[in-house]
């Protein structure tokens, strides 16, 4: 009878008292040495930002840096900032990445074939980084171009970013705008956005690199696309 009233525990992973939190509820931490890679956040030169080759053995960082490219067009910018959870606190283990066209408007995409927009050819349009422990991400690239929106409407410069990190089921998409361009008063995307919030979408020049700090939830929350 006392069995009937307190059976043993089942002894399967659906038991919570053997297991806790399961991977299909949180993701991360990420793994360094599999997804950021040497280079990976240099869009326009031969360095190896955007990994951390701190958290890999030294026999282990052996990947080759991307073929020298050429000269690519445009200004060269530097896009930095720092990974916020909802307290505040830096994220140390996110993955960012950022996809955009070139400075002359057009993306590496099969899909975009204007062939009116020149295409550089060593300049790619995606770089991925990981971020550090005081949650600082940076990227070299160039400041993009205006390129086409819905209907016949334009877009303003912008860099499309993607945020990897613990306890995100998805990544979290939103964008980069740059404080100094005429166009973002025009432009059909941010002004999706509620008006008191589109700054969180601003990228600002704080000394020689565009500082856009991203916060994943509470107070100053940046804002993210639902696709």
């Amino acid at each position: 009878m006392t069995d009937q009233i307190n059976p043993a525990p089942r002894q399967d992973n659906q038991d919570p008292a053997l297991f806790g939190q399961t991977p299909s509820q949180t993701v991360g931490p990420f793994f360094h040495y599999g997804l950021p890679w040497k280079g990976g956040a240099d869009l326009v030169g031969q360095s190896d930002m955007g990994a951390r080759p701190e958290l890999y053995p030294e026999d282990h960082y052996v990947l080759n840096l991307a073929p020298p490219k050429g000269a690519v067009g445009g200004e060269t910018i530097t896009l930095e900032g720092v990974v916020y959870d909802a307290d505040g606190k830096p994220v140390s283990d996110a993955m960012i990445e950022i996809w955009q066209a070139n400075a002359a408007g057009r993306y590496a995409s099969p899909d975009d074939d204007r062939s009116e927009i020149p295409l550089d050819e060593d300049f790619i349009g995606f770089g991925r980084a990981s971020t550090s422990d005081e949650g600082l991400y940076r990227f070299r690239t160039v400041l993009p171009g205006v390129v086409p929106g819905p209907g016949n409407s334009l877009q303003a410069p912008h860099i499309a970013v993607g945020v990897f990190g613990r306890g995100l089921i998805k990544r979290l998409v939103t964008r980069v705008y740059f404080e100094d361009q005429a166009t973002n008063q025009t432009d059909p995307i941010l002004a999706l956005a509620p008006a008191e919030r589109r700054d969180t979408l601003i990228a600002r020049k704080v000394g020689d690199a565009w500082r856009f700090d991203i916060v994943l939830q509470g107070e100053r929350e940046t804002v993210f696309f639902d696709i």
